[in-house]
């Protein structure tokens, strides 16, 4: 997670941070990829209010560090017969100990004050005048971050347990194999293919169109940010939102020209493809994506599991990922301002915020959920790769 997060940062221009920032930036990052909470206040002197406020989860990070976590932690169990449920507390107590140590030094490294530059004009002939020096600092909320990142720990063990065919579960939940293994492990596959769709579109708009370290910011600290509620927008969601100045996250061009307005915009396919006639594609390849998960969650349930009960597991693990993505992909950020005349630093300054229209974009998961699980068991069963019982 910290080589994700520094290659994102690094490649999005906080090496240039001053005062030696960039290190504990990489520790704020990785605190707040787990849930952490990160504390920003400013001070100019007495005459002067400053404020800044952030909150984002970069969520490359955050899948990074569930992966490699996940995968570290099912590598034990998959060659038993059976794992009991005291094996699978073991395993899950001794990375807990481990994240703990982890957590506890990323949220004390997570920490600095540096001084912001006036740069030129009347904000420095002012900052001369009352012999004002602006600063803006972060902290990491120690208390809060342990338990949230103990709390994400816990939710991708568990996350991990339900979508890994190949571990054995214990005997009381052993049948959650066959009840919600095939559309938990479904979705999750959706959403790391929509990942890897995103991925394969951002290099190749960075061939075709330059700004390679731009693309490989994105790539590193927010492409789950934009590809999963770019997911969900394909579904007939709606997320709201607005840019106002010089933001300093990189954000693709298209979403930057629909949000920059006076007023809030609505976020969907109409507003998008005002703008660029190719997200008519979104759809299409939302509903072969979804096609495959139904596909898959068929395949993989017992032979004469009728189609509506793989329908309403999968609707139920849709809209379960959906609620998800709106509650974990929302962005809320407003940059330091002096006196109300202007904004100060190229990354701090501006003013950004998302967020999603949440029932409405559940209810239409689940609705794609019901209707993609409907169209895929009979598939499945024509292509004749049914699990046996």
């Amino acid at each position: 997670m910290g080589a994700v997060a520094a290659l994102g940062l690094w490649a999005a221009g906080a090496g240039e941070l001053p005062g030696g920032a960039f290190p504990r930036v990489v520790a704020a990052t990785a605190v707040t990829a787990v849930g952490g909470s990160v504390d920003l206040s400013g001070a100019a002197g007495e005459l002067v209010g400053a404020e800044a406020d952030l909150t984002v989860m970069p969520l490359s990070v955050t899948l990074a560090g569930a992966l490699v976590i996940g995968r570290g932690f099912l590598r034990p169990l998959r060659q038993r017969a059976v794992a009991g449920l005291p094996e699978l507390a073991g395993w899950a107590g001794r990375i807990a100990a481990l994240w703990l140590c982890a957590l506890l030094g990323l949220a004390f490294a997570a920490r600095h004050t540096f001084e912001v530059s006036l740069g030129e004009g009347l904000l420095a002939d002012l900052g001369d005048l009352f012999g004002l020096s602006p600063t803006v600092g972060f902290a990491a909320d120690v208390p809060l971050t342990v338990l949230f990142g103990l709390l994400w720990l816990a939710g991708v063990l568990l996350l991990a347990v339900l979508v890994a065919g190949g571990v054995p579960l214990p005997g009381r939940w052993a049948r959650l194999g066959t009840s919600v293994r095939p559309a938990a492990s479904a979705t999750l596959l959706l959403l790391l293919a929509c990942v890897a769709v995103g991925a394969v579109a951002a290099l190749a708009v960075a061939a075709t169109h330059g700004h390679p370290a731009r693309t490989l910011a994105v790539l590193l600290l927010g492409l789950p940010n934009l590809v999963w509620p770019a997911l969900t927008i394909a579904l007939g969601a709606t997320w709201d939102g607005q840019v106002d100045g010089p933001f300093g996250l990189p954000m693709p061009h298209l979403l930057d020209e629909v949000l920059r307005t006076a007023d809030v915009t609505a976020l969907n396919l109409g507003t998008l493809a005002e703008r660029d006639g190719r997200v008519w594609w979104l759809p299409v390849a939302a509903a072969v994506l979804l096609l495959a998960a139904g596909w898959l969650t068929a395949a993989r349930s017992p032979a004469r599991t009728p189609a509506w009960r793989n329908a309403v597991r999968l609707a139920a693990a849709l809209a379960l990922a959906s609620l998800m993505v709106c509650l974990v992909a929302r962005v809320h950020a407003h940059g330091l301002s002096v006196l109300g005349i202007g904004d100060l630093g190229a990354g701090l300054s501006g003013r950004l915020f998302l967020r999603p229209r949440l029932w409405s974009t559940v209810g239409l998961a689940a609705l794609w959920g019901l209707l993609a699980g409907l169209l895929g068991t009979p598939l499945a069963r024509r292509t004749g790769r049914r699990t046996a019982r």
